[in-house]
C-alpha cells in the first residue's frame, strides 16, 4: 500500500446534542472504526477521535424547552452517544466534549493567536440567521425571501456586534490546496463542488455572538465578556484541542489527520472554514476530508412524524452488530446516498454472509473432519493450486489502497472475489472424488487452499466484522493481529499446520423481517392466491402418463450441500445426511445410496433435492426431502450442479 505513515489520526464529526443518535451517526462512526481497526492491524500508531458538539443557541433553546440547564441537557444526550458507541464496541481513543475545560482553553488560545496575527477583527454583522443550522445566509440564498436554503425553516434578521475572521484573504490559498491535492476532499466530485463555491468569492466570517450565552467566552486578554464564540469555530477546533493544542500539546504528533469523516451537509464548514483556520494557525492540513451521503428508509426520507427513523441499536440487536456493520459499508458506495430496508439487509445476510462466507467455512470444517481428523497442512497447496494462490494474491495486492481512498464497498467486493475463488475451487476439484480415487494428498491440499483463502479473508475482513471474524479465525486455529497480517498478507505466506475446530453457524438464515415495519413502509409482497383448480393434481395425469405444467410447478427442487453424513445402524442401504439447503436449519435426509457412496465422500458435495415433500419416517428417523439420482446398468449416480452453487438455489 502506498503512502505508509507512522502515525494515523482518524476523526468523526462531533455530533450535535440536539437529538439522539440515528443511523447516519452510526454510519459515520462505524466507517471511522473500520479505518482505525485497519490502521492498528497494519501496525500504525493510531489515534481515533469522536465526541459531541454542545454549544450554541439551538442547544440553549432545546434545554430551556425541557426545563433543564444547557449543561444538564448536553450531559444527557452526550452520555447517550457515548453509551451507544460503547455498546457498538467502537474503539475510539478519546471522546471529546466541547464543554471539556481542556477544549475551552485550547479554543481560546487559538482565537488569541489568530487575533494577534491580524486574521480576526471586530465589526458589526447584519444578516439572515438560521438558528437550526447556526448559519448566516445572504438574502439571495433564501427560499421565498425568508426560508433557510439548507433546512427550509424561517430565518431571522440578526444585527449585532461581532468579531470576524478574514476568510476572504484565504480564498487563493484554499483554491491552491484543492488543485494541488486532488484527494484532499473525497469523493472527488465533492471537491469540485467546493472549488466552484470558493471561486464564487468568499466573505469574511462572523465568529462571535452576543445574542446568547451558551458558548465559549473570548480569551480574557480580549476583555470582551459579552461575546461567545461562533459554534462552528468552537466545534471545528476539537480536532486539535483533543490532541492538546494550546493546552500541553501532548498528542499533537498525530496531526495532521489522515481521514476526517463528515456528512455531506457539513462539508462546506470542514472543507472551507476548517482549512482556513488551520492556515491561520500555521498548522498542516488534513490528508483527506471525506464526505458521505445521507440515508433514507425504503426510498423515503426519515422523520419522526412518519415513524420510519432507523434506530441503529435496534437493528444491531436484531440482526447482529457485525452484519449491520457489513451491510452499511457494502450497500452503498461512499459519498452516495444509501437506502435502508430490512429486505436488503436480509438478502445480504443470507446470500453473502450466510452462503458465500458461513457455508464455505461449514463445508471446510466438514471436509477436514472427514478427510484428516480436522488437521490441515499447507505443505502441498502450492504443488496443486499455485494458480488459485496467484489469483488470490493479485486481488490482495490491489485491494488495500481502497481503504484510505474511502472505497469501502469495493474493498468488500474484492474480498468476496477471494471467497468466489475458494467456493469455485471446491466445485472444480471435487475433493470427495479425490478421496474416492485414493488421492488423499490432493483432497487435503484443496482443503488447505480454502483454509488459507479463508484465513487471508479473515485478516482483511476483521476491521469490518471483528466479532464474527474472531470466531472464524479461532475455528481455523490462528489469531488476527499484526503478525498474522504481515505473514499472510504482506509476505504472502501460507498457514502453519493447524487443527480446525467446529463452531455454530455464523449467519443463520433469516426468513422474515425481525423488526416491526413502519406504517408507511411497503410490506413484503403477499402470497398470490392461486385460481381454484377444478381438478386435483392426481387427476391432471393423462392416460399416456403426462402431467400438466401445474402439477410440475408444485414440485420444489433445490441445490443442497451435504454438511454431515453417517451410516444408519442396522441398514444396508440408508445413509443419514444433514444438508444445507439455504434455510435457517439444516435438513435431515435419509437416502438409500449406501451401496454406491460412503458417508465420508459425500461431506462437502452438492446434491439436488426435492424440497417440499412431506416429512417421512424411515427406521424411526425423520427424512425431510429426497435426493435426486439416476441409475442404470453401471450403477447409481447422484444428480449434481455443474459448478459450485449457493445452497438453497431453486432448480427451474
Amino acid at each position: 500500500m502506498s503512502d505508509k505513515c507512522k502515525k494515523i489520526y482518524i476523526t468523526t464529526p462531533i455530533y450535535y446534542v440536539n437529538d439522539v443518535a440515528h443511523i447516519g451517526h452510526a454510519y459515520t462512526t462505524i466507517i471511522a472504526d473500520v479505518l482505525a481497526r485497519y490502521s492498528r492491524l497494519v501496525g500504525y500508531d493510531t489515534f481515533f477521535l469522536t465526541g459531541t458538539d454542545e454549544h450554541g443557541q439551538k442547544i440553549e433553546q432545546s434545554a430551556t424547552a425541557r426545563g433543564k440547564t444547557p449543561k444538564e441537557y448536553a450531559d444527557t444526550i452526550s452520555g447517550e452517544f457515548r453509551k451507544l458507541w460503547d455498546d457498538f464496541d467502537i474503539t475510539y481513543d478519546k471522546f471529546i466534549r466541547t464543554t471539556d475545560e481542556e477544549h475551552k482553553v485550547g479554543v481560546q488560545n487559538a482565537f488569541e493567536k489568530m487575533y494577534k496575527k491580524g486574521d480576526i477583527y471586530k465589526g458589526e454583522y447584519e444578516g439572515y440567521y438560521c438558528v437550526s443550522c447556526e448559519t448566516f445566509f445572504m438574502e439571495k440564498q433564501l427560499i421565498d425571501g425568508e426560508g433557510c436554503p439548507d433546512c427550509g425553516r424561517p430565518t431571522q434578521i440578526v444585527k449585532e456586534e461581532s468579531y470576524f475572521f478574514r476568510l476572504s484573504q484565504y480564498e487563493t490559498k484554499l483554491l491552491d490546496w484543492y488543485k494541488n491535492n486532488p484527494e484532499c476532499i473525497l469523493p472527488k466530485s465533492k471537491r469540485n463542488e467546493i472549488i466552484n463555491f470558493v471561486e464564487g468569492g468568499l466573505k469574511d466570517l462572523s465568529i462571535s455572538r452576543t445574542s446568547f450565552d451558551w458558548g465559549i467566552k473570548l480569551p480574557a486578554s480580549m476583555n470582551d465578556d459579552k461575546h461567545v464564540m461562533y459554534v462552528w469555530l468552537d466545534a471545528l477546533m476539537n480536532y486539535i484541542t483533543a490532541l492538546g493544542y494550546g493546552n500541553g500539546e501532548e498528542n499533537m504528533q498525530y496531526w495532521p489527520a489522515k481521514v476526517q469523516l463528515v456528512g455531506k451537509d457539513i462539508l462546506r464548514f470542514h472543507a472551507i472554514y476548517w482549512p482556513a483556520f488551520l492556515m491561520s494557525l500555521d498548522l498542516p492540513l488534513p490528508h483527506h476530508i471525506a464526505a458521505h451521503g445521507w440515508w433514507t428508509r425504503d426510498g423515503q426520507k426519515m422523520s419522526k412524524s412518519k415513524g420510519n427513523v432507523v434506530n441503529p441499536k435496534e437493528v444491531a440487536d436484531a440482526y447482529g452488530l457485525d452484519a449491520f456493520r457489513y451491510f452499511m459499508l457494502r450497500e452503498v458506495p461512499f459519498g452516495q446516498d444509501g437506502d435502508f430496508s430490512q429486505k436488503a439487509l436480509i438478502d445480504r445476510i443470507n446470500s453473502e454472509l450466510g452462503n458465500d462466507l458461513g457455508n464455505l467455512l461449514n463445508r471446510i470444517i466438514g471436509m477436514s473432519g472427514k478427510y484428516s481428523d480436522f488437521k490441515v497442512s499447507s505443505k502441498d497447496v502450492a504443488t496443486y493450486h499455485q494458480k488459485e494462490l496467484d489469483q488470490a494474491h493479485e486481488i490482495i495486492e490491489n485491494i488495500e489502497k481502497l481503504i484510505y481512498d474511502m472505497q469501502l464497498n469495493r474493498y468488500l467486493e474484492e474480498l468476496w472475489k477471494l471467497l468466489f475463488i475458494a467456493n469455485k475451487s471446491i466445485g472444480d476439484y471435487e475433493p470427495w472424488a479425490k478421496i474416492k480415487e485414493g488421492k488423499t494428498d490432493e483432497a487435503n491440499a484443496l482443503v488447505a487452499l480454502v483454509v488459507n483463502i479463508l484465513a487471508k479473508v479473515s485478516v482483511l475482513l476483521y476491521p469490518v466484522m471483528p466479532e464474527r471474524v474472531g470466531k472464524i479465525s479461532s475455528s481455523l486455529g490462528f489469531e488476527v493481529n499484526t503478525d498474522s497480517y504481515n505473514k499472510l498478507i504482506v509476505n504472502k505466506e501460507l498457514m502453519d499446520d493447524t487443527t480446525i475446530s467446529k463452531i455454530e453457524p455464523l449467519f443463520p438464515r433469516i426468513e422474515e423481517p425481525l423488526l416491526a415495519t413502519p406504517a408507511m413502509e411497503e410490506s413484503s409482497p403477499k402470497p398470490q392466491v392461486q385460481p381454484k383448480q377444478e381438478e386435483s393434481n392426481q387427476s391432471q395425469i393423462s392416460e399416456d402418463g403426462l402431467i400438466g405444467i401445474e402439477a410440475f410447478m408444485n414440485v420444489t427442487l433445490k441445490v443442497a450441500t451435504v454438511v454431515e453424513a453417517d451410516e444408519v445402524p442396522k441398514s444396508s442401504k440408508l445413509l443419514k445426511l444433514q444438508v444445507d439447503c439455504g434455510e435457517a436449519q439444516n435438513r435431515q435426509i435419509l437416502a438409500g445410496i449406501k451401496e454406491y457412496y460412503s458417508a465420508s465422500e459425500l461431506v462437502g458435495t452438492q446434491v439436488c433435492i426435492v424440497a417440499n415433500l412431506k416429512p417421512a419416517k424411515l427406521m424411526g428417523m425423520v427424512s425431510q426431502g429426497m435426493i435426486l439420482a439416476a441409475k442404470d446398468e453401471n450403477g447409481l449416480s447422484l444428480i449434481r450442479p455443474e459448478k459450485s452453487t449457493k445452497s438453497g438455489t431453486q432448480i427451474k
